[in-house]
């Protein structure tokens, strides 16, 4: 296994890993928006939550050596299932391969947040 890690995403903000690649994949961590600047969540609704979020795992993703075409599965979390048809205005400009998916409606997620993302994608 190898560690992947970069500063252009936010740091782990628990005991676990940015990402990690095993065999032919790497399996990143749910992001949450955090502006990896500053530390901290900057932004307010759905849409510039998801973005952020977006951005964040293509940083991890570039820092393995790949990119939003190879993510072959995603998990999306909501705080809130009405913000479902936002999120994904946001999410298809990103995932334009169209990977497998779930999306769930949670309680409550790290920070209050409004939407969590974790990728598996391929590398071999």
């Amino acid at each position: 296994m190898e560690y992947i890690s970069t500063k252009k995403a936010p740091a782990a903000i628990g005991p676990y890993s940015q990402a990690i690649k095993a065999g032919d994949f790497i399996f990143a961590s749910g992001q949450i928006p955090i502006n990896p600047e500053k530390g901290d969540v900057d932004t307010v609704t759905i849409e510039e939550q998801a973005d952020r979020v977006c951005k964040n795992i293509g940083e991890i993703l570039s820092a393995a050596g790949t990119d939003y075409e190879h993510v072959v599965k995603t998990t999306c979390f909501l705080a809130e299932m009405s913000d479902f048809a936002a999120f994904n205005a946001v999410y298809e400009k990103y995932f334009v391969g169209k990977p497998a998916r779930s999306c769930v409606a949670v309680k409550q997620l790290p920070k209050n947040v409004l939407c969590e993302v974790e990728v598996i994608a391929y590398v071999g």
